[in-house]
Order: C-alpha cells, then sequence, then structure tokens
C-alpha cells in the first residue's frame, strides 16, 4: 500500500484491490436525508439493498422520487424547447449553493406552465398570421381573375353591341325577336369557391373535380410564386389558388367534401372590386399587427428560455442529486420503531472515519432548532435566531456553570448517549431520558463549553490549578490564607490564561471575582442585545421596510449604546488603564447632574462633553422611534390606495408575507390612534426593556457565583471536613454524600437552573430585539403523516 497520510483516500494498490468492510449504520429518521446526502458527498460507501424484496411502487419513496422524475420530465421539456429556439444550456460552472427541492419544485411548475401557455399563444398567432397570408394571396389572385373576366366580359359586350349597330342584315330582327323571347327568370346564376391546394396534388384535385361533377364545373388556378407555410400542419410548401365555379347544392356539397379530402383550404370572397379592395387593406393591417406581437412574444419566449438555461445545469445537478439521494433511501430498511433507517454497505477500511464524520456533522446540523421553535416558529422567511443559538446558548450557559470538573461529567454522560445511541434510539425511553436522548448534541456543546468557561474561572469542583504556569503573586506574610491577610504582591508576570490560582481561598476572593463576573455579564449581555438590534435591520431590509429603518433600528442603536454602549466602553476602558473610577457614581450622575465635573472618576479626556452628547441623543432617539412612523404608515396608506376601487390580486410572495405580517387591511378603514397606541406602547417597552434586559444579564453573573459558592461548599465542609476526622467509614460515607450532592444539586438541579435561565436570555433579552415569532410550520397533506399519528 501506499502512504496514506495526504489527501482523502490513499493511492490503491496495482497489485491487489483495496482491503473493504461490511458497515451497518442506524440512521435516524429526521436525519437521513442529510446523512446520504454528505455520504454521497463522500463516495466511499456502497449501499446493500435491503428491500430486495419489494418493488419499487411499495418502497418508503416513491413518492419522492416520482417528485424528482416529474421535475426531470419538466427539465428536458426545457432543454428541448431550448434547442429548438437555437441555444443550448449555459455550461458555466454550476455554483454549490443550497437549493430547496420543495421550491424548486413550485418553481418549474410555474416556469412550464408559463413556457406552454406561451408556446400555445405562439401557435395560435402563427396559424392566425398563417391564415392571413394565405387569404391576402387569395384575394390578390382570385381578384384578378374577376377583373380579367370582368374586362373580358366588357370587351365582348361592347363588341358585340358595335356588331349589332354596324350589320343590318336579313336576320337582325330574327335574333332581336329570340332575345326578347329570352326568359329572363331562367338563367342559370353561378357559385363559386376559392382556396389553396398543394401544388403537387392539382392536378388530381381537377381531375377528381371533373369527374366527381361530370364535368359541370369551370376550376381556375394559378401558382403562388414563393412557398407559403400551411396553416394547418404549419410547414412550407407550394401551393395554387383555385377559384371553382359551378351550379347547383349538390355540385357545392362534391367540391366541399373534394377540399377537404386533398388538404385544401378555403376562404371567403367577394365579387365586388371595392370590397375586395377593402378587404385586402383590412387583412394587410392585419397581418402587420400580427407579426408585431409574434415578434414581441418570440422576445420574450426567448429571455424566459435564457434566464431558464442559466440555471438549467444545477437545477439539473440538483435533482439528479435529489433523485439519487431517495434511491439510496429505498435500499435502506426502517427498524421496528420505525424512528430509524438501518443502512448496510461496503466501504474500504481506511474511510471508517470519514464515515463517522459524516453521521456526527449530519446529526448535529439537524440539531438545536428545537430551543428556538420552542418559543415560536418564524414567521414567513423572518432572520432565524437558531442560526445563532448554536452558540451562544451554550455559552451562556456555560458562563453560569463554569467549572472544569462539572463540565467533564457533564461531558461523559453526554458522550454515553451519543456512543450508544444505535441501541437506545430502538428502545422504549422514559420522557425526561427520551427528551435528555434527542438535545444530546446540545448538551455535548454546553459541556465542551463549561469546560472552557471553568478554565477561565481556573475551577475544578471548586479547587484552583496551576495549569498554566505558576502564580504572579506571593503573600506578604505567611499568615496570608487566614483571615486576617493583609494583601498579596506581584512577583511574577501575569498568570496567561484565565483567573490566577492565588485568588481563590484569599479575603480578596469574593471582591475580585464579583467585579469580574459582573462586569463581564454586562458586557456579554450588551453584545448579545447590539446582536438582536442589528439583526432587526437585516430583516427590515430583507422586506423592504425602510421605515423601520430609519425610525426603529437606528434609534433603537443610538439609545442602546449611548448608554449601556458607553458603560461597556468605560469597562473597558477602566480594565485597560487599571482606574479607580466608580462606574455606579458615572453612570447615576450622567443623568443627575450631566454638567458636574468628574474629579477622580474621570477615565479619558473631554469624558464630560462625551456624556452630555450621549446623553441628548438617548433622549433625542425617544421622539425618533413613537412619532414619525405612525405618521409615515398612514401616508403609505392613503398613497397605497388613492383612487383604487379594486384591490390587486396579489402574487403568491405577497400574499404569504402579509399573512405572516398581518399588517394588510385591504381597503379598511387605517386606525391611526390604534397604531399610534401600538407605537407608544413599543418605544416604552423599548426604552425600559434597555434597563431591566441588561439588569437580567445579571443572572449570569448571579448564578455563576451561586454555582462556585456552593461547589466550594460541598467540598469543604462535607469532603475536607470527612477528611479531617481520619476515620475510613466517615470518609466513605463523606465520599458518598459529597458526590450525591454534586451530581444531585450541582449536575441536575444546577443544569437545569442554568438551563432555563440561558434560555430566558435567548426568549426575552435577544429574540425580542427583531423575532416575532408568530408563524406556523408548513404541514403538508400527506398519507405518512397520517399513518404516524395513527400509531
Amino acid at each position: 500500500m501506499g502512504d496514506r497520510r495526504g489527501g482523502c483516500c490513499p493511492p490503491m494498490d496495482l497489485l491487489r484491490s483495496e482491503p473493504m468492510q461490511l458497515v451497518q449504520l442506524i440512521i435516524p429518521i429526521e436525519s437521513a436525508h442529510l446523512t446520504v446526502s454528505y455520504l454521497g458527498d463522500l463516495g466511499l460507501l456502497q449501499f446493500k439493498d435491503l428491500n430486495a424484496e419489494k418493488s419499487p411502487f411499495q418502497r418508503t419513496y416513491a413518492t419522492q422520487i416520482k417528485k424528482c422524475v416529474e421535475m426531470q420530465r419538466k427539465l428536458h421539456f426545457f432543454k428541448e424547447q431550448m434547442l429548438k429556439a437555437g441555444f443550448s444550456p449555459s455550461m458555466k460552472p454550476v455554483i454549490q449553493n443550497e437549493i430547496n427541492v420543495d421550491n424548486l419544485e413550485i418553481k418549474l411548475g410555474e416556469l412550464e406552465a408559463e413556457l406552454t401557455e406561451m408556446n400555445a399563444n405562439g401557435e395560435k398567432l402563427q396559424r392566425s398570421y398563417n391564415e392571413l397570408v394565405e387569404y391576402k394571396l387569395i384575394l390578390q389572385k382570385a381578384g384578378e381573375f374577376f377583373a380579367s373576366a370582368q374586362r373580358s366580359a366588357t370587351a365582348q359586350q361592347r363588341e358585340m353591341e358595335s356588331y349589332q349597330m354596324g350589320e343590318e342584315s336579313i336576320e337582325t330582327p330574327l335574333l332581336k325577336d329570340q332575345d326578347t323571347l329570352t326568359d329572363q327568370s331562367k338563367q342559370v346564376k353561378l357559385g363559386f369557391i376559392t382556396g389553396l391546394v398543394p401544388r403537387e396534388k392539382s392536378m388530381a384535385f381537377e381531375r377528381i373535380l371533373f369527374r366527381a361533377t361530370r364535368g359541370n364545373v369551370f376550376l381556375k388556378h394559378s401558382p403562388v410564386d414563393e412557398p407559403v407555410i400551411d396553416p394547418v400542419s404549419g410547414e412550407k410548401m407550394e401551393k395554387n389558388v383555385f377559384v371553382v365555379f359551378y351550379s347547383g347544392e349538390r355540385a357545392k356539397n362534391k367540391i366541399l367534401k373534394i377540399c377537404e379530402a386533398f388538404g385544401a383550404n378555403r376562404y371567403p370572397f367577394a365579387e365586388e372590386l371595392g370590397k375586395q379592395a377593402q378587404m385586402i387593406m383590412e387583412v394587410s393591417g392585419r397581418i402587420l399587427e400580427l407579426k408585431t406581437t409574434i415578434d414581441a412574444g418570440l422576445v420574450h419566449r426567448e429571455n424566459l428560455l435564457r434566464t431558464i438555461g442559466d440555471q438549467f445545469e444545477r437545477w439539473n445537478l440538483k435533482v439528479r442529486k435529489e433523485k439519487s439521494i431517495y434511491h439510496t433511501l429505498n435500499m435502506l430498511s426502517l427498524d421496528v420503531t420505525k424512528k430509524c433507517l438501518v443502512a448496510e454497505g461496503w466501504s474500504p477500511v481506511f474511510a471508517s472515519k470519514q464515515i463517522q464524520d459524516a453521521l456526527e456533522r449530519a446529526a448535529r446540523d439537524s440539531n438545536s432548532q428545537e430551543i428556538v421553535d420552542a418559543y415560536g416558529v418564524a414567521r414567513y422567511q423572518e432572520a432565524n435566531p437558531g442560526v445563532f443559538t448554536i452558540v451562544t446558548f451554550p455559552f451562556l450557559f456555560a458562563v453560569m456553570f463554569g467549572d472544569w470538573g462539572h463540565g467533564i461529567c457533564l461531558l461523559l454522560a453526554t458522550l454515553f448517549f451519543i456512543v450508544r445511541e444505535k441501541k437506545l434510539s430502538s428502545q422504549k425511553l422514559g420522557d425526561i431520558t427520551e427528551m435528555t436522548f434527542g438535545g444530546r448534541y446540545v448538551i455535548l456543546l454546553m459541556a465542551v463549553f463549561s469546560i472552557f468557561t471553568g478554565l477561565i474561572y481556573n475551577e475544578f469542583f471548586s479547587v484552583p490549578f496551576e495549569l498554566f504556569g505558576p502564580t504572579a503573586y506571593a503573600c506578604r506574610d505567611l499568615s496570608c490564607r487566614d483571615a486576617s491577610t493583609i494583601g498579596l504582591i506581584k512577583v511574577r508576570d501575569t498568570y496567561p490564561f484565565g483567573v490566577d490560582p492565588v485568588w481563590h481561598g484569599t479575603r480578596s476572593e469574593l471582591p475580585f471575582l464579583n467585579s469580574l463576573k459582573m462586569k463581564m455579564s454586562i458586557l456579554i449581555g450588551v453584545a448579545q442585545m447590539n446582536l438582536g438590534i442589528i439583526l432587526s435591520y437585516f430583516n427590515a431590509t430583507f422586506f423592504r421596510n425602510n421605515i423601520n429603518v430609519w425610525f426603529q433600528f437606528i434609534p433603537q442603536m443610538i439609545f442602546l449604546n449611548s448608554l449601556f454602549g458607553y458603560l461597556s466602553l468605560l469597562i473597558i476602558v477602566k480594565w485597560c488603564t487599571g482606574s479607580q473610577a466608580d462606574l455606579y457614581h458615572i453612570l447615576i450622575y450622567m443623568f443627575l447632574s450631566p454638567t458636574d465635573d468628574l474629579g477622580e472618576n474621570q477615565l479619558f479626556p473631554h469624558q464630560k462633553i462625551v456624556q452630555i452628547v450621549l446623553l441628548l441623543l438617548a433622549l433625542f432617539s425617544v421622539p425618533w422611534m413613537l412619532l414619525p412612523k405612525p405618521f409615515l404608515l398612514k401616508k403609505q396608506h392613503e398613497a397605497r390606495h388613492q383612487g383604487q376601487i379594486y384591490t390587486p390580486l396579489q402574487n403568491t410572495e405577497e400574499s404569504l408575507q402579509v399573512e405572516a405580517n398581518h399588517d394588510s387591511h385591504g381597503h379598511e378603514e387605517f386606525e391611526f390612534s390604534e397604531v399610534f397606541v401600538h407605537q407608544l406602547i413599543h418605544t416604552i417597552e423599548f426604552v425600559l426593556g434597555a434597563v431591566s434586559n441588561t439588569a437580567s444579564y445579571l443572572r449570569l453573573w448571579a448564578l455563576s457565583l451561586a454555582h462556585s459558592e456552593l461547589s466550594s461548599v460541598f467540598y469543604e465542609k462535607v469532603l475536607l471536613l470527612a477528611w479531617g476526622f481520619n476515620n475510613v467509614i466517615i470518609l466513605i460515607v463523606g465520599i458518598i454524600v459529597f458526590i450525591c450532592a454534586t451530581v444531585g444539586v450541582l449536575l441536575v438541579m444546577e443544569t437545569l437552573s442554568a438551563f432555563l435561565h440561558a434560555l430566558r436570555l435567548h426568549w426575552v433579552e435577544f429574540q425580542n430585539k427583531f423575532y416575532e415569532g408568530d408563524g406556523y410550520k408548513f404541514y403538508p397533506f400527506s398519507f405518512a403523516l397520517r399513518d404516524d399519528e395513527s400509531e
């Protein structure tokens, strides 16, 4: 074998095949699609068909495959239309960004309906155009027949009149008497039919007409100079214009049947020359109009096809990938609980790690959204807090649960669920255990973050360790551990990571950790609230709501950061400079006496002027939030409905957005007082909430301190006290009590408490800045869902 250290896969041995292994995978149904997709990207697993006895129509995902086949049919139809139009799909590199299959199915259906309608309309217009072109040819050619016949008849009549007047003979009176004796009522009136017949059929057409009527017709035909497009077949062919004169209804019926048999197109024709000229002008005008309409339709159709062509390869790749995923899922068997899919397949031995990574990634990516959905489902296309909750939720939990010993215990318990997830997923678990098992990957992140913050706090079951180097401080005297400690002096460089272990157990420990954790809580809270307001800006820009940008986002950012953003800046400056300034005094007297001198509380030059400007900005931002928005909404409502009698129909996306926002009143009366009161409540809520929410983040400090003190009490008053008796039985009892107290109080109750407080900080302090959460999930009609409910 070659060197296996580089790349994804080792080079194949030329002499022997790669060692293979049979693997079995247990995949939760909710992450099965994502898992197979990741394994397909990996390309190192050959699945065995575990449903070989079932026909394709009896398999679990037959419906999804049928949808993919239907989408492939539509894409094939688009490709045919593009090739007919004279161009091929774009061969630009395919950008691998995510496409929702359901949205793609709707999009392809809409495009197919639009293109089919355009084709049908184009065919109708083209047929009408070809018919008008033929009609114009008939008007011209048949008009020539009748004009020449009329000229000939006029010439004969004149010749006869001149002959009768110029020559008097013995026969003349007899002829005149014969004409006089002729009965005018017995004159025969001839009918005629005009049309076009293919030139290769014209001779046979003439013979059949002669035989069918026994020669009692007169046929006149003239060839058309250029080929014309037949309206029925759409093909170019050479044709002759014909005029058939007949006498009697029986002859007419025979001629009509013969015309149908030979594919001759018949058109009406007027004998009067004046009507002929008028009809030629009308037909020419209609031909020009149709030509313009057809050209515009062709341009629109070509633009649509080019738009489809630009996305064709991307759509085609997605549909083929989806179809292959569902084909693979149909090879998997459903376990008895109907909650997991069992897969078997062959893979190279070296691919075990990559396959495990793909499975873990799929399971991880399908988690953490439940925390957000428990608060409320997002509105249509509203920004999803779940993206940020993946990181911020376990981090805030860990700030309150910071102990790397407890974090390791939590990690081991979570790893137990993850390692045995194949077996546990097929078992019936209790309610609490099943809930814990379902959130195992979120708890895994919570444990990892708790280990990180525990290392920062330097606490292992409340015991500090010099993990990253020796302490930077030394005692002034030998009794520095006692209550009469007079202080510490710095003798080395600052401890490289986290809290210096020397602070633990000293008289200064509680004031120092109190100050550190309280200020850290404020910094974290202001940062997360700013993130929430920034997400409200992205919501407003996405929905093109400029009013919310100018009269909600900007004043909220100014108000929050003029007060608590400034407080966060003072905390950082105090940390960096080592100043002894009292931040409580600065913030309180910023409101009560903004013009007083700061004295020893001044942290930087011109601080008083900066505070006055920030205070004025905060005061100005309140009416900025309150007053303009209701008037602008009223103005928008009046402009939208001014002069309208009927409400215009909305397209699908607009109707979904209106349903999601509940802000459209149609033609209802605009309730200005209601809107103003709503805006007043919203403004008061934000102004008061900026204070209360910032204070609410102090729970991070309070719970972290409580966790640390409880851990210290259990260690010192239980474990160390039992150790001091020098009795094995008391020591064993002390260890058991310590373990029970640690597990029951710190690992169960404190974990639940920190979890709930982190949940509250996300739901109330973070998500209320941008997240409405009053949407509803998409529940399509599905027999599969009905089967699950019945079970």
